[in-house]
């Protein structure tokens, strides 16, 4: 059983992964490997002078696995609730998790599938999000949405700012009390 589970590797997904495995959380990232950042050549995120998209999802995905994230390449069909929280099915197999996070780019396929409300979109190109309170809450409880799916801008830094704000929100909800990650330097 899992802590969460991430639908997506892509900047949302992975920086999701990232702080809730180093969290603690067991983690488990479920991704098709079809990231439209993947096609993205980047010069604007912070912190990095310039990058391609798929270096980008790389390396997101490394830092996730170095505090523990499973990731298995799969593409998700349905997201059933069970006794305990999730039943993710995939092309691979079943997965449970107690959360799961939504974190599909600009594909919507799967929360309309399950249930999960929608809306129309409000950026360029992207007909419809999901509804998603200022957490990160769909209108299923227990359901997650980070990144483009949840309304934000584009930009791989606005979706990775998205995702691990969202799985602080979930951090939180899991120990009952406000999560903070603050690494400090080493003397």
């Amino acid at each position: 059983m899992y802590d969460v589970i991430i639908v997506g590797a892509g900047p949302a997904g992975a920086s999701a992964a990232l702080f809730t495995a180093k969290a603690g959380k067991k983690t488990l990232i479920l991704d098709d490997d079809k990231s439209i950042t993947k096609r993205a050549w980047i010069e604007n995120h912070y912190g990095v002078k310039e990058i391609t998209g798929p270096d980008l999802v790389n390396t997101g995905k490394e830092q996730a696995q170095k505090f523990g994230t499973e990731i298995v390449k799969a593409k998700v069909t349905n997201v059933k609730e069970a006794e305990a929280g999730f039943t993710v099915e995939t092309d691979q197999g079943t997965y449970e998790g107690t959360h799961v996070i939504l974190a599909t780019g600009l594909v919507t396929d799967l929360a309309k599938e399950i249930g999960v409300a929608t809306k129309a979109g409000t950026e360029p190109r992207v007909a419809t999000i999901v509804d998603v309170d200022a957490q990160g809450k769909t209108s299923i409880k227990g359901i997650w949405a980070a990144g483009a799916i949840a309304g934000v801008s584009l930009h791989t830094i606005i979706t990775a700012g998205d995702g691990a704000k969202v799985a602080i929100n979930v951090i939180s909800e899991i120990n009952g009390e406000r999560y903070v990650d603050h690494d400090i330097l080493k003397k």
